[in-house]
Parts: structure tokens; C-alpha cells; sequence
């Protein structure tokens, strides 16, 4: 993965850089869950924040300029400046004091963050929505609809306003919380941003209780965080899977207590396949479930691949071959979003891996899946 910018002010004994460090990688990190990845300008200029050159707003005084300066709006699909702008106002809610918990609250948070960037900033979806969750094998969580909206919301709320914590261990509470944060995203009352808006939301919520989250849980994990929420959100009887608030719970646990358990996008997938068997490659574990892919031999020797094509790659690239094929095999289609998620490399580091495969001929490409779609080469390679 590529390094942090900002870790080191998480160590930073001066606690003004701490706590700005804090926001701004959080602010960045949070991009993720949308597949956004902000600018090096912003980085840069959340640098001169951080270390007292300039004010927050001057920061942000900045980055609308550098955009009011560009009169060609960036490509489409490429929405650098919608991640440059949300981060910059992410930093801004979580340097505040002031919260309320209402639905109020939770609706100004949507508007101050996406003003200017959507028509629908602060306002509640008039429609029905459903999204393709990799994680859930292209299904969808049930949405609130879109007719209760409102109603569903206040409800949330007041039960949880009038829920009391007094007397609950530590264990209860984490589950608490993971049950109310997993049912206010569900609602879903946002047309787009509900992840950004409830995580930034729940980190003020959770100041109010005492909680101090000052650690990087949320930028490095963010993805794993929004997987979390979608898996506590799907019941499929028929395939024999509940709704759990297992890997939230995980995710609070490092987050509140400093705990280091291991959040892993592939664990939370509803595919058999992901399940808790492993193998070990160059000693490694690498969950394979179901799967049927011996690594010694049954199939293929994926070491065989490598003597024969892969001598001029690294150690830690062979290693990540070993990975990608014991995920997929010969037969699987994969791009560039799955290697992120498989891997933990971002966008650039993944297409740069996925190019160097091909150019090797580890992979090919394949057409009839969309752009940028691969698999194995199993051409001249034995197969048993």
C-alpha cells in the first residue's frame, strides 16, 4: 500500500499536528469507500494545514481556487475534485466541538459536505435505490424506502437516544453500537455519500460518549468499514447467510480499543469460496475456501507458472501471483477492483501489477466483461 502522509503526526507530540493529522488522513482515507482518491495538491496543501503554515479555511480557500483556476472539468469517472473538496470539509466537522444528536444533525452533515458537488446535497431520496455489492456476489442490501425515509430516521434515532449504556460491559456496548451505526446506514437516506456522512457522523457521536478516536482505523480501513455495513444488511436464506454485525464489530474494536484484529475485505464475501480454510504459500496463509486449487499440483503448479514466465519479477510480486491465483484461478475474470481488494494496493499500484503481468504473460486480457477485465494465461502451461 502506499505510505500514509500523514501517519507520522498520529505520533506527532505536539498535539495540534496530532489531532490535524488525525482528520485529514481520516478525511482522505474516507474517499475510499466511493472509489475516490484526492489529488496531490490537496495532500500538499493539507501538509501546510498540519504543520501551522496555513489555516484550514486558507487550505480550503486554496483548493476551491486550484479548481476555479481549471475551466476544463476533470473526465468523467474522474472525480478528483469532489474527493478534494469532501476532505477538506470532513477536516472542517470533525475540528468542531459542536454536535447535536438528531436526524437534523445527520442531514447538515450531508449538506456541508457535498454543497456545490451535488443537487441533492441535504436533501432526503425521493426513489427507490439498490447497489451492486461485490462483497454480496453482485446483490444488493434492502434499502429503506424511500416513502419512510424521514419517518425511519427519527424512529433510529429516538430509540437510540433513549437507549442507556449505564451498567453495560464493554463487549455490549461495542455490539450496541454496531447495531445502530449498521441500521442508520441501511436507511440510506442519501441519493449518494450515506458512508462518508454516517462515518463522519459516528466519529462525533462516539466523542459525546467518551470515546477519544484519534487513530488511523478509519483511513486505512475504510473500505472494510462499508463491507461491514453491507454484510451486517443482508439476510439470503436460501444460501445460508444472516446478517452480522461480526466484522463491525472487529473494525470498532481496533477502532475503540486499540485491538488488532485483522480486517480483511475477502473474509467479509458471502462466496463460499472465502470461507476459513487456508493454504500457505511461501508462508503466507491465503484463505481459498471451497475452492479446488491445490497449489502443489492438483490443478496447476503455480510455481510452474513462475519458473517459466515470472523470473524477472520481484519477490513480493510473485507473491501477490500466488495470491491473485489461488483466488482466481484459471477460469475467473478479474480487473483492477478486485486485485485492490484481494491485494490492499491502490488504484496505481494495482494497474501498474496488472501491467507487468500481462507484458510477463502471466495474464491476458479478455474481452466481453467490460474494460480492463483479465485472466490467467494458461496457454503452454501444464494443467493436470
Amino acid at each position: 500500500m502506499e505510505k500514509d502522509p500523514f501517519k507520522e503526526y498520529l505520533k506527532e507530540s505536539e498535539p495540534d499536528k496530532a489531532r490535524k493529522g488525525y482528520a485529514w488522513s481520516t478525511a482522505i482515507g474516507l474517499q475510499a469507500v466511493d472509489g475516490l482518491k484526492p489529488s496531490e495538491y490537496l495532500i500538499q496543501t493539507a501538509l501546510q494545514n498540519i504543520e501551522g503554515k496555513i489555516t484550514l479555511k486558507e487550505a480550503q480557500n486554496l483548493i476551491d481556487t486550484y479548481y476555479e483556476e481549471r475551466p476544463m472539468r476533470v473526465s468523467e469517472g474522474n472525480r478528483t475534485e469532489e474527493a478534494d473538496k469532501v476532505s477538506s470539509r470532513i477536516v472542517e466537522i470533525l475540528s468542531e466541538t459542536a454536535f447535536s444528536f438528531s436526524p437534523n444533525e445527520y442531514i447538515s452533515i450531508h449538506r456541508k459536505l457535498f454543497q456545490g458537488i451535488y443537487t441533492h446535497a441535504g436533501k432526503l431520496r425521493e426513489y427507490n435505490i439498490t447497489k451492486k455489492e461485490w462483497v454480496l456476489d453482485e446483490e444488493s442490501v434492502i434499502y429503506g424506502s424511500a416513502l419512510n425515509l424521514r419517518a425511519t430516521l427519527e424512529y433510529d434515532f429516538s430509540q437510540e437516544k433513549g437507549f442507556s449504556y449505564k451498567n453495560l460491559s464493554m463487549d455490549e456496548v461495542i455490539q450496541h453500537l454496531a447495531v445502530f451505526i449498521s441500521r442508520l446506514w441501511q436507511i440510506h437516506v442519501f441519493c449518494e455519500g450515506n458512508t462518508r456522512t454516517t462515518a463522519v457522523f459516528f466519529i462525533k457521536y462516539l466523542r459525546t460518549l467518551g470515546f477519544h478516536v484519534t487513530n488511523d482505523i478509519f483511513a486505512e480501513n475504510a473500505w472494510y468499514f462499508r463491507n461491514a455495513l453491507v454484510r451486517a444488511n443482508y439476510t439470503n436464506l436460501q444460501k445460508n447467510i444472516y446478517e452480522t454485525t461480526e466484522y463491525l464489530e472487529a473494525f470498532l474494536r481496533n477502532l475503540l480499543l486499540n485491538e488488532k484484529n485483522e480486517l480483511k475485505n475477502r473474509y467479509l464475501h458471502i462466496s463460499r469460496q472465502f470461507e476459513n480454510r487456508k493454504v500457505d504459500i511461501q508462508g503466507e496463509k491465503v484463505d481459498i475456501g471451497e475452492r479446488k486449487v491445490d497449489i502443489q499440483g492438483e490443478k496447476v503448479d503455480i510455481g510452474h507458472i513462475l519458473s517459466q514466465k515470472g523470473s524477472g519479477l520481484s519477490p513480493k510480486t510473485q507473491i501477490y501471483v500466488q495470491r491473485l491465483f489461488a483466488r482466481f484461478g484459471f477460469d475467473d475474470v478479474f480487473g483492477r477492483r478486485e486485485v485492490m481488494t484481494e491485494i490492499g494496493l491502490k488504484k496505481s499500484g494495482s494497474s501498474k501489477l496488472l501491467s507487468n503481468l500481462v507484458r510477463a504473460g502471466i495474464l491476458k486480457p479478455v474481452s466481453g466483461y467490460g474494460k480492463g477485465k483479465y485472466k490467467f494465461n494458461d496457454k503452454g502451461l501444464e494443467r493436470n
